[in-house]
């Protein structure tokens, strides 16, 4: 499979301290990457950098071919690349319905839109049940949802979903990591996943890298990071 995404040994400094430090990573076209670490490692700062709601300082970022680290956010989600933030950040005072078109601001094709809002509500069945409920009502697990649905109706090639099992219950969980595995499948489309799950993180995805204090630690597919003695005792709990 062809890169789709290429970070190359990329900083990032908040206030004159360094958040990452030269982090590289590939996604491949079609392809589930988990970012796993403890609080602090450098997780959600690397998504932000990928989006472009963090300024690198060095290295470089490549889309399909394409250097994008200059580009802003928008111009970044216009190619194809979207965000479900840790924390869900759902409009509360917003309907369902309305919270999923926002995903949509910067399309056009309203007989495609309508498609992916489709689309979406066969992943999730009970956006449909509650498409005129405001936002701000809703269960966790299905703001969850909803700030994942969102994301898709920008109709990404690669999906960015920082922490979202935070909070849930274990089988709120598993249902979400089912959908995010029936996404990929079903649409190719690249998704790189970050956890503080980190046994559901590697047990999900084809390539896992550990970020430790902004750095990358430790790599390799998903299986084998899953069954390293050094993965097992400091993120495993084993």
């Amino acid at each position: 499979m062809r890169p789709m995404l290429e970070v190359r040994g990329i900083n990032v400094t908040y206030g004159g301290v360094t958040a990452l430090r030269d982090v590289s990573l590939t996604v491949a076209e079609g392809s589930i990457v988990s970012l796993i670490g403890s609080n602090g490692a450098g997780k959600t700062t690397t998504l932000k950098a990928v989006i472009g709601l963090k300024t690198i300082t060095r290295g470089e970022i490549h889309f399909n071919g394409e250097r994008v680290d200059a580009l802003t956010a928008p111009q970044r989600v216009a190619r194809g690349i979207a965000l479900s933030p840790e924390g869900r950040r759902v409009f509360p005072q917003m309907s369902v319905a309305d919270n999923l078109l926002v995903g949509a601001y910067l399309r056009r094709d309203k007989p495609d839109m309508q498609r992916t809002l489709e689309r979406i509500y066969q992943y999730f069945p009970r956006l449909v049940e509650r498409r005129a409920q405001m936002a701000g009502s809703l269960s966790g697990g299905e703001q969850q949802m909803l700030a994942i649905g969102r994301a898709l109706m920008a109709k990404p090639r690669l999906l960015l979903l920082d922490e979202p099992s935070l909070g849930l219950a274990p089988i709120i969980v598993d249902e979400i990591a089912r959908i995010i595995t029936d996404i990929n499948r079903d649409t190719r489309m690249s998704i790189i996943l970050v956890e503080q799950n980190a046994k559901l993180a590697l047990s999900l995805c084809n390539e896992a890298f550990v970020l430790e204090t902004g750095a990358v630690a430790l790599s390799g597919p998903g299986k084998e990071l899953l069954a390293s003695d050094y993965v097992r005792r400091a993120y495993l709990g084993i």
